[in-house]
Parts: C-alpha cells; structure tokens; sequence
C-alpha cells in the first residue's frame, strides 16, 4: 500500500468538500481504500508518499476524437459540415493505422499533463489507439466509430465496423484493465435507421455504452425534425436510448428532447469550445441538469476544437452557461469541477472513476498551491474558485493512474515528450497538402 498525504485533498464527493490535511491511501491494485483526514487514517506502516499542493482525481473527457491531433488546425474557418466533408473526411482517409497510433500517443501525452486520466475516443484504426493508450499509461472508453459516409467504405461496411467491436468486447471483455470498449455509431446523418437500430441492439446486449454524436449542427436538426421530430426522437422510436448512452453536442434540444433524455437517463457530452468554434451553438446545459441528465465535459478532436483541455472547457462551460442565461450563478466552480470529475465518470456509466472514494481506481492529480493564482488557498470556497476559474491545468504536477505515477514534475514517465512531439509533427508535415 501507499499512501499520499498533502496540505489540501479535493475528493470531487457531491458536496465538493475541502479536506485540509488530508490522506489518500492506495492498495497494490491501485485502488483507493482510505480517504479523509490524517487525524482519522488508519495506522501505517507502509510507504508514504508525502506531497506539498492538492489532490484530487483525475479528470474525465467525455468526448474526443484525439487522433485527431494530426489535423489540429486544419479547416478552422468553417462551420462543422463543410468542414467535414470539405477538410476532414478527405485528409482522414490518408490516415494510416500508424499514424493514429503516433498521434494518440501525443494527444495522451496532451491530455495527462493536463491532469485527464480517462478519455471517451470515437476514432478507427483500433488496435492503433489501444496500443498508444499502453504506452502512455492513460485510461480509456474506447467506441470505434461506425460510419456509412461516402468515402468511408475503405473501413468495411457498417456491419463489418459493428462486428468487429462486438467480437472484441467477446474475445477481451467489456473492461480490461486501463481499457473500456463501446460501440461508437457516428450520428444519424452518416447511418441508415437500420444500422443504429442494430448497433443499439449489439450494445445493450454487452451492457456497453453507445457514444453518438446528437443534434450537433441546425442543418442535421433541421432534417430530423422534418423527418422523425428530433434526433433524439428518431434514436427513441429505434429503441436506441433504451441503453446506456452517451450523446455527444446535443445542442439543438428542444424541451421535449431534454425531457426525453431525462427519462430515458441518457447522459450528455458538452463539449463548448468545439461548438464555439464551429458556430454550432451552445448546449442548454442548466435545463439539462435540472432535468436530471447527467453531463460531463468534452474537448472533441483537437481538430475542431484545437484544445484537450478539459479545465479550458470547464471554464468555457461556465461563462456560456451565465451569459446565455443572465445567472451570474450558473454553473458554479464547485459544479464546474465536478462535471470535469465526478458527473463526468457518472455520464459514461463509471463509478469507479472520477473521485477519490474508498473502491474507486486510484486515478491521482496533485496540483500546485504556492502559484500567485490562489489569493487565500485557507479559504475553502476561494481555493475552489482560483483553481477553477483561474489556475487549471497549468498547476497540474503529477499525475497517477491506478496508482502508477504516469506523470512526474509535469513530464510523462512512461515515454519521451521530445519523441512524441517530433513524431506527430512528421505525420502532420506528410498529410499537409
């Protein structure tokens, strides 16, 4: 065992409570068996890993297509279905499985820095994104994307896409150790009703969870509602929703649409800085929590939104939430971190990520407190405002997952950042036109 002590442990539990001289400890497995202050820790004798700054868990970004990272930038004038068809889907079909695995690596070096332990990819190429998940040590729910979009048939089939996430769920289980596997449909502009129908069926089946892009674009919405009355109204009369699902964007909801959510308990990947910059629009996040949907944060491909940042989207969720609603209090710091944590594990279905609770994976991220950012670390509701609104990822230090330090005075252990980085520029210098 292990255990971390340090001046200030943040357990994102639902109250988001302050725990001052606080212990975390962390079996062999890398599992958390003890969290609280050091005056009520159990006796010890094992190692202890003492530590100036905060802990807390590591964050979870509920939607991203990291491989992405290749193309960061390109097309970055252009709302979203110009930029697919026009940028996008013709420099991805130059992709090879290498090139994936190159830029995967980089982004999860990206992102572990950052303090984001957990990452929902909907990407190709899987063995691809599976191997440089191992190199870095990251955590991750990967749902290949499934796609009938012209040009996309080089893949196989949709059925093919589907099969083969099904037989490796068969062959390797639904979770293996830092791996999760989904079914990743990519939305119901690029695949026939059947299709989705069928993927849904295949998930529900395995208990896996069904990541789709919902409702992102007014074009797409615009065709839904004409159509079948929603997005989520067509997902619904497939039998869709019945499972565990996860609907990345969702911005163009109606009131029925949330309710609907709602009542299915269908959870939402917000993800403001790409629909920013896309011009897409902005999620009515405040009506989905009050709704009772669970929403976690998302940074998408670093080609849309360019940052895998999740405390960069954390605080762009924020102030979208306040100035499209006039509430100066909307989305507070305290809800902000906990929807980049806890509410992020719970979207995907997880409740052994997210927090620091006895029985959850020991995904750790110690922060500096010594920056000028903190006006009064002492103060509790203060503390939580700097580091969100004011600090972020730039006070990550080091970063554990399952106990294993995968991150050391802000550098990866497991591999060489120069390599990395020298690596994905070579693969974005051969794609460039």
């Amino acid at each position: 065992m292990t255990r971390f002590t340090a001046p200030v442990v943040l357990p994102c539990d639902p109250a988001c409570s302050v725990l001052r001289d606080g212990v975390v400890d962390v079996d062999d497995a890398g599992r958390i068996t003890f969290v609280g202050p050091r005056a009520d820790a159990p006796p010890t004798g094992d190692a202890v890993r003492a530590l100036s700054g905060a802990l807390l868990p590591g964050l979870v970004n509920t939607h991203a297509h990291t491989p992405m990272l290749a193309l960061r930038g390109a097309g970055g004038d252009l709302p979203l279905l110009r930029w697919l068809h026009e940028v996008m889907w013709p420099m991805e079909a130059r992709l090879t499985g290498d090139d994936v695995r190159v830029a995967m690596t980089a982004g999860g070096v990206e992102m572990l820095r950052t303090g984001c332990t957990t990452s929902v990819e909907m990407y190709f190429h899987t063995q691809a994104v599976l191997d440089a998940v191992d190199a870095v040590g990251s955590r991750v729910l990967l749902t290949p994307g499934v796609i009938a979009a012209p040009g996309w048939d080089r893949l196989g089939s949709w059925e093919r896409m589907r099969d083969d996430i099904s037989a490796r769920i068969d062959a390797d289980g639904l979770v293996n150790g830092r791996v999760e596997l989904g079914y990743g449909p990519h939305s119901a502009y690029t695949l026939p009703p059947e299709a989705l129908a069928s993927i849904g069926e295949h998930a529900r089946a395995r208990g896996a969870l069904l990541h789709v892009h919902v409702a992102e674009a007014a074009e797409e919405d615009a065709a839904a509602r004409a159509s079948h009355g929603s997005v989520p109204a067509l997902l619904d009369s497939l039998g869709v929703l019945d499972g565990r699902v996860l609907a990345a964007h969702s911005i163009q909801l109606s009131d029925d649409d949330i309710a609907l959510f709602g009542a299915r308990g269908t959870a939402v990947a917000h993800c403001p800085g790409s629909n920013a910059k896309l011009a897409a629009g902005v999620a009515r996040v405040t009506a989905l929590r009050r709704a009772g949907v669970r929403v976690g944060l998302g940074t998408d491909g670093p080609a849309s939104g360019d940052d895998l940042d999740v405390w960069a989207e954390a605080r762009l969720a924020g102030l979208l939430a306040r100035v499209t609603s006039g509430d100066a209090a909307a989305l507070t710091a305290s809800e902000l971190l906990l929807m980049a944590t806890r509410d992020g594990a719970a979207a995907i279905g997880r409740d052994d990520l997210g927090a620091l609770e006895p029985g959850r994976h020991a995904d750790l991220v110690h922060v500096d407190l010594d920056d000028p950012v903190f006006t009064d670390p002492a103060d509790d509701a203060q503390l939580l405002s700097n580091l969100v609104w004011a600090g972020g990822s730039r006070l990550v230090r080091d970063v554990w997952v399952a106990g294993e330090q995968v991150v050391a005075d802000g550098e990866p252990t497991r591999v060489r950042r120069s390599d990395t980085t020298a690596a994905i520029r070579g693969v974005a210098a051969r794609l460039r036109p």
